[in-house]
């Protein structure tokens, strides 16, 4: 999704020290890996403590590098403070992908319109294009129906939690004798489904027991409409079946 901007290719990067963080700052499995396969430079701030909220050490470190690009793993109550101490240091990056900071749109509040052009992994939106194999809804009628209800923008998890309940249902459907522990496992293990959020196929996966389900990349953007914030596709290079949004904008731009 980078290679979607013009930058100097250098991506600041820093890591909360849990289990999550710490498998994608891996040298070899992990975020490094993948930057360097790409041409990118990584300069790392290392990992972090779940009680941290002062950045100022790795921010200072990204602005010597002169990082056009950061990434990395933390939650929102860490990026609030990390991102404000960016804008403070004087610190203006182009992309800023952070797994896990603003999956949602709640927290970007508290950020203003500083948040315009973050950007985030989409495992769901209601731009998809799939049904329920349950009610038979598409992406865009379960989230709408979601909104009309609760009153709340819909979220990410809207859609896997509607899958789970396929996935579920459809793995007892699928087992022989849907009493019989062994029989569901069978059955979940030979199972291909069809879901709102996209295929569901554990027959055929490289890893076993789990099944791989598609991703784009986003951007939060601030543009005026039903919502303060609106998450946009703009990557489908990994789930082609997704039509994007909209083109990459560097953070800030337009």
């Amino acid at each position: 999704m980078f290679d979607m901007l013009d930058t100097n290719t250098q991506v600041g990067t820093l890591y909360l020290d849990t289990p999550a963080g710490q498998g994608l700052m891996h040298s070899k499995a992990g975020l490094p890996a993948a930057l360097k396969a790409g041409g990118y430079d990584e300069i790392t701030a290392g990992k972090f403590q779940e009680a941290t909220n002062d950045f100022s050490c790795a921010v200072a470190q990204f602005r010597e590098a002169q990082a056009d690009i950061l990434s990395g793993f933390m939650y929102p109550n860490h990026f609030i403070p990390f991102w404000n101490q960016v804008a403070q240091a004087g610190l203006t990056p182009k992309a800023c992908a952070m797994a896990a900071a603003f999956l949602f749109p709640g927290p970007l509040a508290a950020l203003g319109d500083t948040v315009d052009g973050l950007a985030t992994e989409v495992w769901w939106t209601p731009r998809f294009p799939f049904g329920s194999s349950i009610a038979g809804q598409s992406a865009g009628d379960l989230a709408a129906e979601w909104e009309t209800d609760t009153g709340a923008q819909w979220t990410q998890p809207l859609g896997y939690g509607h899958a789970l309940w396929e996935v579920g249902l459809a793995a007892i459907a699928n087992a022989a004798d849907p009493l019989d522990p062994d029989s569901l496992r069978d059955g979940i293990a030979e199972l291909q489904a069809k879901t709102v959020a996209g295929p569901v196929d554990f027959a055929h996966s490289p890893v076993k027991s789990v099944a791989m389900t598609g991703i784009g990349g986003g951007q939060w953007r601030t543009l005026g409409g039903k919502h303060p914030y609106e998450l946009q596709v703009v990557n489908n290079a990994t789930m082609p079946q997704i039509a994007p949004d909209a083109e990459m904008i560097p953070l800030g731009g337009a």
